[in-house]
């Protein structure tokens, strides 16, 4: 059995997320700053709320040399929604501030792009971009910004809201989903199940 872990720095409830995964057949830990990383085959890093106060708690905690250290180990990574955000180089909301930089590009905010209401909350389709085993389907979304890799191979899925969209990234052993497979239903546990199986 996979040994799965859900990194806790206090942004974000993360009992929904460990609920979705004890429902498709596994168990997970909440890891904080006084765990090993390294010790995971596979790691969450979920998140809401802002860019900077999420990349604010994972320094004060000591979080990020041991992320980019597990990830160099080529373990799995998965950002959901805001840790998805987390992954890139740079976001701009409410000032510019810098990533993980596990994956290039950015992250900027919808209102410069669409006349459509902000945040975009609510389901949304996704569509494939990569030759990926998970079917095209209706995800849950709730954000502001949106991800822009630099690099067109790293986009997995993409939806619309005004304008097209990355809503997945895969790069390596990095995976990235901008909505929500936890509040997803069926086709998000599907999802996760699809992931862990890998």
């Amino acid at each position: 059995m996979k040994k799965l872990g859900i990194i806790d720095y206090d942004q974000g409830n993360i009992k929904s997320l460990k609920n979705a995964i004890n429902r498709v057949g596994f168990e997970c830990n909440l890891l904080n700053s006084n765990e090993n990383l390294n010790d995971y085959d596979t790691l969450f890093l979920p998140g809401v709320g802002a860019f900077s106060g999420a990349m604010h708690n994972l320094n004060s905690k000591g979080l990020v040399k041991p992320i980019k250290e597990y990830v160099n180990s080529g373990r799995k990574l998965v950002g959901i929604c805001l840790g998805m955000q987390l992954l890139f180089e740079k976001s701009y909301e409410f000032g510019e501030f810098d990533g993980l930089a596990l994956i290039e590009g950015e992250v900027l905010p919808f209102e410069n792009e669409v006349e459509l209401k902000i945040p975009n909350v609510g389901w949304n389709y996704v569509i494939n971009k990569q030759n990926y085993s998970i079917l095209e389907s209706d995800y849950y979304f709730v954000h502001s910004y949106y991800c822009k890799p630099k690099n067109n191979d790293d986009v997995l899925f993409t939806s619309i809201y005004g304008i097209e969209f990355c809503s997945a990234v895969k790069k390596d052993n990095i995976v990235g989903f901008q909505f929500h497979p936890e509040k997803s239903q069926k086709k998000g546990l599907e999802l996760l199940k699809t992931i862990l199986n890998e």
